[in-house]
Parts: C-alpha cells; sequence; structure tokens
C-alpha cells in the first residue's frame, strides 16, 4: 500500500488580528498531538513540505483587484502552493492520497477578489482544480465541503462548470453566515445539477450526516464518476465549535473520511483549537491511512449529549429526496435551457466582504453556448478601503471552451479595452493558459 502524504503549513506571519479565530494555533495543537502520538513516524505516512504557488496559478481562478499583488500575501501563496505540492504528489503515484493542513483557507473566496470575505482572499481547492486540469490533463472532478459555513466561494466559481461537481452540507444558511447554501442553488443553465446543497439544521450529529453521506453524496459520486475527489475538510460541525451550532465529534469525522474516501483533503475552517481540531485531524489522517480509528475521542466526549434532535431527521429525508431529483434531471434541464433560444443569460449580485467591509456590485452575463458550457463576463464595481472605486470588466474563458466562445471572448476582451467605461478589463484564458490585465487609462498591458 502506498502511504498518505501529510502536508503542515501553519502560516505563523499571518493572521487577521492576534485574537482572531483565523490564527496559527489552529494547527499548531494539531501538530503537538500528531507528533506526540507518533503518527508521522509511522510507514503509512509521508510528510511533504510546503510549496509556493504562483502568481499565474492564482489568475487562472480570480481576477485580483487590481491585481493579485494587492490581494495575496506570501502566506497565501504557500497555503495554496502547498494545496497543489499535494496534488502532485497524488496525481504522481508517490501517495495513495493527501492531506493539505494548512491555512489561510479560501472556501469563501469568489471569481472576483476585491478584499478579504469569511476570512479568505483566494480559493485553495479552486486553484488546484484548474491546477490539476492544466498541468494533470485531470477533466472530472468532484468537491465535498465538509465545512460548517457554506462554500459560497468555490460555488460561485464552478457554477457554470459541467465537469465539477461540488456538493456542500452545512448548517443551514438561515442560521448561519454567509446566509446561503439552498437546495435551490442547483447550477447555472448550463451546469444544473452539479451544484448540490445540504442545508442541515442546528445541532445535527453524526446520525444525520452520515445519512446523508451514504444515502445522497456517495450515490451521487457513484452516477458522477470524477476522475478525482476533493475534501474541501472544513471542521468546524464539531459540537465543541464556537463559531456554529452543529454537533459532529472526531468519530464522526474519521469514518465521514473513511466513507468519502477523498484523493486529497484540504483544511479549511474549525474553531475549537484545543478541544476538537487536534483529534479531528488525527482521525482524518488515521482515516485516510487505513490506520484503526476506534479508540480516538476527545477528553469530553459524551455520546448521551449527542442526540439527534426531533424533525433533525424528517428534514435530512426531504433533502435526500429533493437533491437526488434534482442531480438525476440535470441532463434534461440543460438540454431544455440550450433549447431556450436566449444568446445570454443575465443575473446581478451583491456581494458583501464581511472583513474589509467591502461592498461589490456585480452584473453576470454567460454565453448560453449550444456546444459548450459557454464563457461568462462579468461586470464588477466596488470601493476599496483606500477610497479607490474601481470598475472592471473580466471575460472568462473556461478550459473546455468551444472555438466559438473562445472568438467571442477574445474579441470581448479587445473590444472592452477600447471603452472608457473600465478602469481594469481582465482576459482569463485558461484555453491558452494566458491571463492578460489592461489598464483603460493608461494602456498598459499586464500578461501572466
Amino acid at each position: 500500500m502506498k502511504p498518505t502524504g501529510i502536508l503542515f503549513f501553519p502560516a505563523f506571519d499571518w493572521a487577521i488580528s492576534p485574537t482572531h479565530p483565523e490564527r496559527e494555533e489552529r494547527l499548531l495543537y494539531t501538530r503537538d498531538q500528531i507528533f506526540e502520538e507518533g503518527i508521522m513516524d509511522l510507514p503509512q505516512i509521508r510528510e511533504y513540505k510546503p510549496g509556493l504557488a504562483s502568481l499565474k496559478d492564482i489568475a487562472r481562478v480570480h481576477f485580483c483587484v487590481p491585481n493579485v499583488e494587492a490581494q495575496i500575501t506570501e502566506a497565501h501563496l504557500v497555503s495554496a502552493g502547498s494545496a497543489l505540492v499535494m496534488a502532485d504528489a497524488v496525481m504522481n503515484g508517490e501517495v495513495k492520497n493527501g492531506f493539505a493542513i494548512i491555512r489561510p483557507p479560501g472556501h469563501h473566496a469568489m471569481t472576483v477578489a476585491h478584499g478579504n470575505r469569511g476570512f479568505c482572499n483566494i480559493n485553495n481547492e479552486a486553484i488546484m482544480v484548474e491546477y490539476l486540469r492544466q498541468k494533470h490533463g485531470t477533466k472530472r472532478i468532484a468537491i465535498v465541503d465538509t465545512d460548517v459555513h457554506h462554500g459560497d466561494g468555490t460555488q460561485e466559481i464552478f457554477y457554470h462548470d459541467p465537469e465539477v461537481l461540488f456538493i456542500s452540507f452545512h448548517q443551514d444558511g438561515r442560521t448561519l453566515y454567509p446566509g446561503s447554501g439552498f437546495m435551490e442553488e442547483a447550477g447555472g443553465p448550463l451546469a444544473y445539477g452539479t451544484t448540490i446543497n445540504i442545508p442541515l439544521l442546528p445541532r445535527t450529529t453524526d446520525t444525520g450526516i452520515h445519512y446523508v453521506l451514504d444515502h445522497l453524496v456517495m450515490p451521487i459520486l457513484e452516477e458522477f464518476k470524477p476522475d478525482i475527489i476533493i475534501n474541501s475538510a472544513g471542521q468546524d460541525n464539531h459540537y465543541s465549535d464556537p463559531l456554529a451550532n452543529m454537533a459532529f465529534s472526531a468519530q464522526g469525522y474519521a469514518r465521514l473520511n473513511e466513507t468519502l474516501a477523498p484523493d486529497i483533503a484540504v483544511l479549511e475552517g474549525g474553531y475549537s483549537v484545543e478541544s476538537a481540531l487536534p483529534y479531528i485531524n488525527m482521525g482524518i489522517i488515521m482515516a485516510m491511512a487505513g490506520i484503526d480509528y476506534s479508540n480516538l475521542k476527545e477528553p469530553d466526549y459524551s455520546p448521551s449529549r449527542l442526540k439527534e434532535p426531533a424533525g433533525n431527521m424528517e428534514r435530512i429525508y426531504q433533502i435526500v429526496d429533493t437533491q437526488l431529483k434534482t442531480f438525476r434531471r440535470r441532463k434534461e434541464v440543460i438540454e431544455k435551457n440550450r433549447r431556450s433560444g436566449e444568446m445570454f443569460k443575465t443575473s446581478h449580485e451583491s456581494i458583501f466582504y464581511d472583513t474589509d467591509y467591502i461592498s461589490e456590485s456585480q452584473r453576470n452575463e454567460l454565453r448560453l453556448c449550444p456546444t459548450c458550457g459557454g464563457f461568462r463576463i462579468i461586470n464588477s464595481s466596488a470601493r476599496h478601503p483606500n477610497g479607490k472605486n474601481y470598475n472592471i470588466a473580466c471575460i472568462q474563458l473556461p478550459i473546455y471552451a468551444c472555438r466559438s466562445c473562445q472568438e467571442q471572448a477574445r474579441d470581448a476582451y479587445t473590444t472592452m479595452n477600447s471603452s472608457d467605461t473600465y478602469d481594469l478589463v481582465y482576459l482569463q484564458d485558461r484555453v491558452k493558459d494566458e491571463y492578460r490585465t489592461t489598464s483603460t487609462r493608461t494602456g498598459e498591458e499586464r500578461v501572466l
């Protein structure tokens, strides 16, 4: 048997504030416990050193305003780069699977990045997905987000991508940040059914989530047949987490990971720093490595306290039934949308960056292509903390775009460059793996 790859990056030099929940202690207690238990000395484990993502890796996913450097620190490059190290190790056959225990986190970061929202500037898993496509030719990818907060950034990035299945189970958005992740959010017109949200009621326990896993998540994965499964491994569903109100245990997380069997797990949230994270991370590592975790328990674990509240299971049965139907009728809905006769589908979004207090207004246009997933044009405006207002245009050309979409997207970039409507015009050309930004004020173009 090949070993399981493990990589630690606690980001000693990055924190939103010295007392903020998202700080380096989140990983340090885990590291101490794992080394104390001798897990890292076992032949089933291979440790990897952090890596460094390039600016191009970031631009492959994000339109950073005004540029990539303005939205990241070196810690962000190392966190994202470490996920890429783990991806290479798995794809090169060095390990059977891998767990990147890294920070800063990323699953709330969306395509356009004006600042930090939900503790996230850039999206580690999304950067890894596009890296896997460009470097390893991976096509069909599933992301299962197990964070207590809805992975709204990852959802938005892949909402129009029919080759990426995004499944998120989380505490119901009516009761928790970011207030999204409802069952009606099922994917764009040409990618319907590849976004599956599972909004769970507060105090859901291991019993509830494992029912969802066995009767919804695994059947969908078996039908979708992804080339690789990525676990966006948030750990704040734990019963002791101070930022949420769920009731999972470390044993429950380990069993979840064993059932899901992800190829790569990437750490997201989890803020019960001392009493939960060391045990959850230990359980995930043991499950991925095939090590018996039956004796793993938190010091205060009491199964009698973790009973599924009345009504939770009825809600779960409804979710499973609804979302299986959503997934299984996806082709029917997509074909109907292709035949609608519309050339472009337009939507408007208002996005709030809760960490940096930035309000963004977006207008999205998706080309309803008859042969591929189409391309996107995003018009975005926001006032930054420095007082400068940015009005930008972003053209996003997916890696599997048809020739017609390629030509139209590149023409749109050229046309918008000559307009004085925008401060900056971006072209994200994943077909050529080329990323351009033009300042319409100076005419200067930057290419990554």
